[in-house]
C-alpha cells in the first residue's frame, strides 16, 4: 500500500476540531494497531522532536465504522519510500526530502482489511474539550515564559545575552530542560548549571527570593490577562512541519515564539493563570508549575 509523498495538511493551528478528508493510506504498526493517513486533518500529533503538547484524541468515522483515535503520532516517508514513526524517524523534523504525515492511531477492526479504508472519505472529530484545555495551557505556558524572563531580568550580570521578543534576557530558552503541556496546566523544568552561570545568570539567594519572584510573575500574568489581548498563529504554510509562530499583542509589545502547538485566540478566554515555583536543594533544578482556569 503506497504512502503519500506530500505532507499532511493540518487545521489545528486555526483551531479546527472537525473535518472530512479521503483516506490515503493505512499502515499496520508493530503492535497491531493501524495508522490511518488522510490528506487533511484537524488532529494535532505528538511532535517527536519536542513532545511538549500531547496528541489529540477523538474519532475517525469511515466506511461505516466509528473508530476511536487513541493516539496521534508523526510519521515520515523518505525519498526511498522508507516509513518511520516518531522517535524512529532518522532525520530532522521538516527535512524537505521527506513527506511528513499525521498518523491517526486506531485499534484494528475484526473482519475488516485496513486497505478497504483507502479512498473512503473519513469524518474526523477531535475531543474538543480536551483540546480546549491543552490550548489554554499552551498559551498560558508561553505567557509564563515571558513573565518569568521579566521577573529574573535583574539577575543577569553580562551584556549581550540572548533576549526574548520583549527584549528581556531569555532565561526560559537558555535554561530550558523540558516542558510538558497538560490539561489546563503545564510544567517547565530548567537547569541552572555552569553554562548558564557563564552566560551571566546569578542564582545567589534564589531560594529565598522564590516567593517574591512567584508574586511578581503572577502579578504580571494577571495584568496581561486583564487586557484580553488577541492571540494569533503565524502560519506560512498549511503542511504539518511548517514553522509556525505564536504571537500575543501584550502592552509591552508583540510577544512571539516559534511553536507548533494549539492555542486560544484571545487572553479573554483565560480567567486566571498562576504559577508555583520549586528549586532543588542544590539549586540546579528549577521548576515552574502553571495552572490555568479558562473563562466561562
Amino acid at each position: 500500500m503506497p504512502l503519500p509523498t506530500t505532507s499532511t495538511i493540518v487545521g489545528y493551528p486555526a483551531g479546527d476540531v472537525a473535518g472530512k478528508s479521503p483516506v490515503l493510506a493505512v499502515r499496520v504498526l508493530p503492535d497491531g494497531r493501524w495508522a490511518v493517513v488522510v490528506a487533511e486533518t484537524p488532529f494535532h500529533p505528538l511532535d517527536h522532536t519536542w513532545p511538549d503538547q500531547p496528541a489529540d484524541t477523538g474519532t475517525l468515522t469511515v466506511a461505516g465504522h466509528e473508530l476511536p483515535v487513541v493516539d496521534c503520532q508523526t510519521g515520515g516517508v523518505g525519498p526511498d519510500g522508507a516509513f518511520a514513526v516518531a522517535a524512529g524517524i532518522p532525520v530532522r523534523r521538516g527535512d524537505e526530502a521527506w513527506a511528513w504525515l499525521v498518523l491517526h492511531i486506531v485499534d484494528a477492526v475484526d473482519g475488516l482489511a485496513p486497505e478497504a479504508l483507502v479512498g473512503e472519505e473519513a469524518v474526523l472529530a477531535v475531543d474538543a474539550d480536551r483540546r480546549a484545555g491543552l490550548s489554554a495551557a499552551h498559551t498560558a505556558c508561553h505567557l509564563m515564559a515571558f513573565a518569568l524572563n521579566e521577573a529574573l531580568a535583574a539577575r543577569w550580570r553580562k551584556p549581550g545575552v540572548r533576549t526574548d521578543a520583549l527584549g528581556r534576557p531569555d532565561f526560559d530558552n537558555l535554561a530550558m530542560d523540558a516542558s510538558r503541556i497538560l490539561d489546563r496546566a503545564s510544567r517547565d523544568d530548567y537547569r541552572i548549571g555552569k553554562s548558564l552561570r557563564k552566560k551571566g545568570f546569578t542564582p545567589d539567594d534564589l531560594a529565598a527570593d522564590l516567593p517574591a519572584i512567584r508574586d511578581r510573575v503572577n502579578a504580571t500574568l494577571a495584568g496581561w490577562l486583564a487586557t484580553g489581548a488577541p492571540v494569533r498563529i503565524e502560519v506560512p504554510d498549511p503542511a504539518l512541519t511548517a514553522r509556525r509562530v505564536w504571537h500575543c499583542a501584550l502592552p509591552e509589545g508583540d510577544a512571539h515564539i516559534a511553536c507548533g502547538g494549539s492555542h486560544v485566540r484571545s487572553l479573554a478566554e483565560l480567567a486566571s493563570v498562576s504559577v508555583e515555583l520549586d528549586l532543588s536543594e542544590d539549586g540546579t533544578e528549577f521548576a515552574v508549575r502553571t495552572a490555568v482556569v479558562p473563562a466561562g
